[in-house]
């Protein structure tokens, strides 16, 4: 598997980027690649031609939509982004928030730096230079090659993506200039001390309640891969699992488990040697996410 850094473009997603994205993917399939006078994609979707490319990786990597490896590069909306398109298009709901995040952590392969990030870089406080060595590290383990450079930038899209601008600069952030990123809302990173140029990062553990029960389950059943049964230091641990993708501690995920096993979907296990869960059969991905958003509607 082939490791990809910096395809951002070093371009964050901004507020309301993937909203217009899905929006003109499915007025137009060929909106990232039509290069005729009326229909420039600078033009239709009203950004510069950087901006541009890295919406278009931006919409693939948190799985909205998907285009085809040869051929023609159309894209289209994937399962997972015409649930989202249908119920909360414009991304107002933290549990679709929560959902893009599960699919940007786990994608080793187009988001490498934030795969890392989540899943392999274990130090909760952290500087830039210290995150950019373990890094280096890890692609080195990994036989991949990768610029300095591109993994520096992909630290500051991290930071970007996570952490208000008007934290961490020191110049005053125009109102105009001020376009946070919607993930910033996790509250996954945050600024722990600040000296001139040397800043202090740390991961932080979001609130058991700021997770809903089944966008847990969603993560926790795609994760199962068809077992019936996961022990609660797999869920904690495992790359890509609920606890990694979602900075959980233990008493954090216990929390969270306890509001899912009022779905009935899921029933925490204890014994003296392991503890674990046990899920209930014929459940999905699609179906938890498709189960949230009827229970959003009904508020």
């Amino acid at each position: 598997m082939s490791m990809k850094f910096r395809a951002h473009d070093t371009f964050f997603i901004r507020k309301g980027w993937l909203s217009k994205g899905m929006r003109n993917v499915v007025a137009n399939k060929d909106v990232f690649i039509t290069k005729d006078k009326e229909r420039n994609p600078m033009d239709v979707l009203g950004i510069g031609a950087n901006m541009v490319k890295a919406l278009r990786y931006w919409l693939q990597v948190v799985n909205l939509t998907e285009e085809p490896s040869t051929g023609q590069r159309n894209q289209s909306l994937t399962e997972f982004g015409e649930l989202v398109y249908k119920q909360d298009p414009f991304i107002e709901e933290m549990g679709t928030l929560w959902l893009l995040q599960y699919q940007l952590a786990k994608n080793k392969e187009d988001a490498s730096a934030w795969y890392f990030f989540f899943n392999e870089f274990n130090m909760m406080e952290f500087s830039r230079e210290e995150f950019v060595q373990s890094l280096q590290k890890y692609v080195l383990m990994e036989q991949e090659e990768a610029a300095v450079r591109s993994l520096n930038d992909d630290f500051s899209c991290i930071i970007s993506t996570y952490v208000s601008r008007s934290k961490y600069s020191s110049v005053r952030v125009s109102p105009e200039n001020n376009i946070d990123c919607p993930f910033g809302e996790l509250g996954l990173i945050d600024i722990l001390s600040k000296v001139g140029n040397n800043v202090v990062y740390k991961k932080s553990i979001p609130a058991p309640e700021a997770i809903n029960p089944w966008v847990a389950l969603a993560v926790i059943y795609e994760q199962a891969h068809g077992r019936k049964e996961i022990s609660l230091t797999s869920l904690l641990s495992a790359p890509s699992n609920i606890g990694k993708v979602f900075n959980l501690d233990s008493i954090t995920l216990l929390e969270v488990l306890h509001h899912a096993e009022r779905t009935g979907l899921l029933r925490i296990v204890r014994t003296a040697g392991l503890d674990y869960i046990k899920l209930i059969e014929g459940y999905n991905f699609i179906d938890c996410v498709r189960k949230y958003y009827e229970e959003t509607a009904r508020w």
